[in-house]
């Protein structure tokens, strides 16, 4: 498995989180919840790049899924110890290389199973699963065990092309978004158009739609530049439509 340059590119979004720290299942996870009278059976599990919770991009998304109704969790999947924000920075020495050594699947999914457990032992029932970079592996694995209801991705990281879309289409049963770009070594254009082909047109029942914003880069729906137009309509077209998906599938 591999990452790309973009992989630890991105800008820090300004705001202020409204959600909270809590630990559930003994993992250390964000927790946003609507302010208003929400589902208590429903849960969006925001699985997030190589930065993690931490980063204050990723906190600030969950709040505004929040807004929009749905209770968002994120766990903090790298036990404290996520890629530092300092990697944005020009002339960064930090090694994504050497930092997977120790963030690869073995210490990486039990965090995932635990958050799933426990807010399962909360009276949760139904599972909405969204996933950025790093993330988006994830959200394929949890639905190749049929776990989210519904499923959304963007700019995945680390799949197996076209292994992982073939297996989505036999085996996943959570209807799919992903939220596509223009320059995306992770998840290139001959990787968006076989998702297409092999999930388009109706050929995956449960439901499939693939956003794609020109003119942005890996990493643009949550570390994206604000400044420039293109990407700030990506950022927010690409939360449009993973929020729209949500309540059509959750």
């Amino acid at each position: 498995m591999s990452f790309c340059e973009h992989c630890v590119k991105g800008v820090t979004h300004e705001g202020e989180p409204a959600g909270k720290w809590e630990e559930i299942n003994g993992v250390n996870s964000y927790v946003a919840t609507p302010s208003k009278d929400y589902p208590k059976d429903k849960v969006i599990v925001f699985l997030t790049d190589i930065f993690g919770p931490q980063l204050i991009n990723n906190r600030l998304l969950a709040d505004d899924f929040a807004a929009n109704g749905f209770k968002t969790v994120i766990p903090d999947l790298f036990n404290g110890d996520p890629a530092p924000v300092s990697a944005f920075n020009p002339g960064s020495t930090w090694s994504l290389t050497e930092w997977f050594k120790s963030h690869g699947p073995e210490n990486t999914r039990p965090s995932i199973d635990k958050i799933i457990e426990g807010l399962k032992k909360d009276g949760v029932t139904s599972f909405g699963v969204i996933g950025y970079c790093f993330g988006g592996r994830y959200t394929f694995d949890l639905a190749f065990d049929g776990i989210p209801k519904a499923a959304a991705v963007a700019h995945p990281s680390l799949l197996k092309i076209p292994e992982d879309l073939e297996t989505f289409a036999t085996k996943a049963t959570a209807p799919l978004l992903i939220n596509s770009c223009t320059t995306d070594p992770q998840f290139p254009l001959e990787a968006q158009a076989k998702a297409d082909e092999l999930l388009g047109n109706g050929k995956y029942a449960p439901g499939y739609k693939r956003e794609f914003f020109e003119g942005c880069t890996h990493g643009f729906a949550v570390r994206g530049d604000m400044s420039d137009p293109k990407v700030k309509a990506g950022k927010e077209g690409s939360f449009k439509a993973t929020v729209e998906w949500m309540i059509k599938y959750l």
